[in-house]
């Protein structure tokens, strides 16, 4: 079965980025994935602290907290969703965290700098990711949250199928039910490139 995971970077439960999130999922959902939500701010973890041990582990051992939590449904995952709410130009410290965390998916040659590579590549998995800014322009409401989620995750083996800039929203509740349909329509394409692809299971 497709399996979709959805991660909410925003700190307010309740708020937006989770409102999107759960549309996403349900239109994936009635497309026959099976979906899971994880929201960060449940879970007690550190950003990316540089030790290096996963280089020769191949997993996250220099921190044992929450994200132990948190990579078996990634690697389950064919499947991710990434939402967030834009603070300061850029992704939530929650979920700038947890992508440094996935740092432990490479693969790094002997020689500095040198080669590297993703565990989680050529697996077909795929990804949408949507940002909610309180400001009417783009660069004052997204500004490089959406890069700065794409990039890291395009590196880990993702292709990126739907990007989802929401302007103008600040309170509970504002994102329109026009937007809120065109998040269950993106998952419901999700689900169906992921089922067409046979990706991971």
């Amino acid at each position: 079965m497709t399996r979709i995971l959805g991660i909410s970077g925003s700190p307010r439960k309740g708020g937006n980025s989770d409102t999107l999130l759960k549309h996403i999922l349900a239109g994936a959902k009635r497309t026959g994935a099976i979906t899971e939500a994880i929201h960060l701010r449940d879970y007690q973890f550190l950003g990316c602290i540089g030790c290096e041990k996963c280089r020769k582990a191949k997993k996250c051992i220099g921190l044992q907290d929450g994200m132990q939590l948190i990579y078996p449904k990634i690697k389950k995952a064919g499947g991710i969703v990434l939402t967030n709410p834009t603070h300061n130009h850029n992704v939530t410290a929650w979920m700038k965290a947890f992508i440094d965390r996935l740092y432990c998916y490479y693969n790094f040659s002997e020689e500095r700098p040198g080669s590297w590579s993703s565990r989680l590549a050529g697996q077909n998995r795929k990804a949408i990711i949507a940002s909610i800014g309180e400001q009417n322009s783009y660069e004052e409401g997204i500004g490089f949250a959406l890069e700065a989620m794409r990039i890291p995750i395009k590196d880990l083996g993702f292709e990126v199928i739907a990007e989802l800039p929401v302007l103008g929203v600040f309170g509970k509740g504002g994102i329109g039910k026009d937007v809120l349909q065109q998040a269950e329509v993106l998952g419901s394409e999700l689900a169906k490139q992921l089922g067409s692809a046979r990706s991971v299971a």
